[in-house]
């Protein structure tokens, strides 16, 4: 069993990876944020699979949906929002040759991590 590593504005558990793919589930609660952050040695893909995801890339924001899924570039700017009241479950896939948690730059965060 994989385990759950607990967050400011929920958890994330890794399903499963590869030598360049790593899967998890992320659950936000309601009103969770996460940082703004980018990476610069991988890409990410977001599904949601229960909830709404605000979903701030660069400049742009979109809210994506149950079944809607959004890219993220490596190097872009990012973050999600659960501006809801239910949680928001999302499965994200990162994509690269170097695969490391450590791989963030934050540049905005309402839990005062650095």
């Amino acid at each position: 069993m994989n385990s759950i590593i607990k967050k400011p504005w929920g958890y994330f558990e890794v399903l499963a990876s590869g030598k360049k793919f790593l899967v998890k589930k992320i659950m936000v609660k309601p009103e969770g944020i996460l940082s703004l952050q980018n990476h610069q040695n991988r890409s990410e893909h977001w599904i949601v699979a229960e909830g709404e995801a605000e979903v701030t890339i660069d400049e742009k924001i979109t809210k994506i949906k149950e079944n809607e899924s959004i890219y993220i570039p490596k190097g872009a700017i990012h973050r999600m929002a659960n501006k809801t009241k239910k949680n928001l479950i999302i499965i994200e896939m990162w994509y690269g040759d170097k695969l490391d948690e450590n791989d963030i730059k934050r540049y905005e965060d309402i839990y005062k991590r650095i």
